[in-house]
């Protein structure tokens, strides 16, 4: 035995059975089944790893959510994919030292304290998936539509684990010494196999495109202006969003004591909490309603020290001395702030009416904006309610819906909903009608490709800096060419592993030939010996 091979056996017995010292214990019970919980774990946890990572783009409802409960903002997401990074390279890690036990032919004896950490882990996902279903139900249709992006790559990588998995299992295939056992592990590997091969015939992605029949790349929408940028809903977030090209500011609208209309997006009791420092200015206080302070108070409010202090992009170290400076000292502004910038830049506008007197405040904000000067096409109307009075009184402001059928109903043409409302085919659909679809909240690549490969008119995002610089999606591929690659990974794959099973094969049946002459040996060696005083008198 080499030193290294020597030392290969000593680290992964120690690290995955703790005995660091060869152990004479026979083969303790159960093995093989904790052998398939180690791999059952290992899957659950990377698919868990998997749903956090394609769920990282709505992170803010995460964090939100935490904020609204504990008053405190915390990253509560990134803890999450912290603790879930650290949890699958965990189990992989384990996964992979006892397939290098079994390549050696060493004992699986999982050391106690490894069952606890899985069992921990576990539990662990168990209340991640938990938390979506009961919390964040919105966000299950992320996953289902990620895998429109990803699958056909994913089935790239299946296929090459499953080639570098193929040598244990032949391996163990030749081992077994129980007909049933050969057939079981031939079964599952076969149909294993025949399922990872095939899947591409039920792939569908809107990526899987020509070229020359990519729709039009959506105009971005700034929302609550370049919040990763600059404090969200502050006249420095909107005019950072200009440099990133969008066509539309997207903010929320109240009203102050004094009727006059405000750009804040929090609106339950504590609104103004996370994003200024009213704790600090107005002491012993709960204001629970905008219409709590006048303007003048409004106006007094520091909106930007909050986002120096939480960092909730994790974007402040690429700010300036500069920028930091103009960031630290924004004020909540006025709806008319926001006009009369989009009116020099002919920026559209669209935003969220929050009012417990809808009625009173439709007629403030259109009076404002209609006073404003700005040019009427630009203002996209979303609040639904009142708009019979919207139409009436400012017939030139776009109509837009968050429900198809009242949109349909009222003979509109623009949506705007939450990215994962539609399938890519509704999408289609809707542009083959020409109707105009915004989808919010995108923030990454892979979800702005896909939307762009659907044809979606526009988005709603936070990342327009990252946004604005692609020119064309990610992973897109004409059909004919992913067809080709396709055969070919799985053409290679087949062929490496008939190459494998006969290496398998050769050196099984020369392990036990060698067995065989040692036995053989052996039996004549001791005939030799016992018949050696007959032979001798002779």
């Amino acid at each position: 035995m080499s030193q290294d091979d020597s030392c290969c056996r000593v680290c992964s017995r120690g690290l995955y059975s703790c005995h660091w010292k060869h152990s004479s214990k026979p083969k303790r019970k159960h093995a093989c089944c904790w052998f398939s919980v180690v791999t059952l774990v290992s899957l659950l946890s990377l698919c868990w790893m998997y749903i956090c990572m394609v769920t990282f783009n709505d992170r803010e409802d995460v964090n939100w959510e935490g904020f609204a409960q504990l008053k405190r903002w915390v990253n509560w997401f990134m803890v999450l994919i912290i603790i879930s990074a650290v949890l699958t390279s965990y189990c992989v890690l384990l996964l992979l030292f006892a397939l290098v036990q079994v390549a050696l032919r060493e004992p699986l004896n999982l050391h106690w304290l490894h069952k606890i950490f899985l069992f921990f882990g576990v539990i662990f996902i168990a209340f991640g998936v938990t938390g979506l279903c009961l919390k964040w139900q919105r966000e299950w249709p992320t996953v289902p539509l990620s895998l429109q992006a990803t699958a056909p790559f994913l089935q790239f990588g299946a296929v090459g684990a499953l080639t570098l998995l193929s040598l244990f299992v032949f391996q163990g295939f030749h081992m077994a010494e129980k007909k049933w056992s050969k057939f079981l592990i031939a079964g599952i590997f076969v149909v294993l196999s025949a399922a990872i091969f095939l899947c591409p015939l039920s792939i569908q992605s809107p990526c899987l495109i020509e070229p020359t029949e990519l729709p039009e790349k959506p105009k971005l929408i700034g929302h609550r202006g370049a919040p990763m940028l600059a404090p969200e809903n502050t006249m420095m977030s909107f005019n950072r969003s200009i440099a990133c090209g969008v066509t539309a500011f997207e903010t929320d609208v109240q009203l102050s004591k004094d009727r006059v209309p405000f750009l804040m997006h929090d609106h339950t009791a504590g609104f103004l909490l996370r994003t200024t420092n009213v704790k600090k200015k107005f002491l012993n206080e709960d204001f629970s309603h905008s219409s709590n302070l006048t303007w003048e108070e409004l106006q007094s409010l520091n909106a930007g020290e909050w986002f120096l202090k939480t960092d909730p992009f994790r974007s402040v170290s690429e700010l300036s001395e500069e920028e930091v400076e103009t960031a630290r000292n924004q004020t909540i502004p006025s709806l008319l702030q926001l006009l009369k910038l989009a009116k020099q830049h002919n920026i559209s506008v669209i935003f969220d009416l929050y009012s417990s007197n809808q009625e009173n405040d439709t007629v403030d904000t259109v009076n404002t904006i209609l006073s404003s000067g700005i040019n009427p096409k630009l203002v996209r109307w979303l609040p639904p309610a009142d708009r019979e009075y919207v139409i009436k009184n400012a017939p030139d402001f776009i109509q837009v819906y968050d429900n198809e059928s009242v949109m349909l109903n009222e003979g509109g043409d623009y949506l705007n909903v939450k990215y994962s409302k539609f399938s890519t085919e509704e999408i289609r659909e809707h542009r083959r009608r020409n109707i105009k679809v915004n989808m919010w909240v995108v923030n990454e690549r892979w979800l702005y490709s896909l939307l762009w490969c659907a044809g979606v008119s526009s988005v709603t995002t936070n990342s327009c800096h990252l946004l604005k610089d692609m020119e064309r999606p990610d992973g897109v591929m004409a059909p004919l060419t992913y067809l080709m690659i396709w055969i070919t990974v799985d053409i290679a794959s087949i062929l490496i592993m008939t190459g494998l099973y006969i290496f398998q094969w050769k050196t099984h049946c020369f392990c036990k030939r060698k067995g065989t002459e040692r036995q053989r040996n052996k039996t004549s060696a001791w005939n030799k010996k016992e018949l050696s005083p007959f032979l001798s008198t002779g």
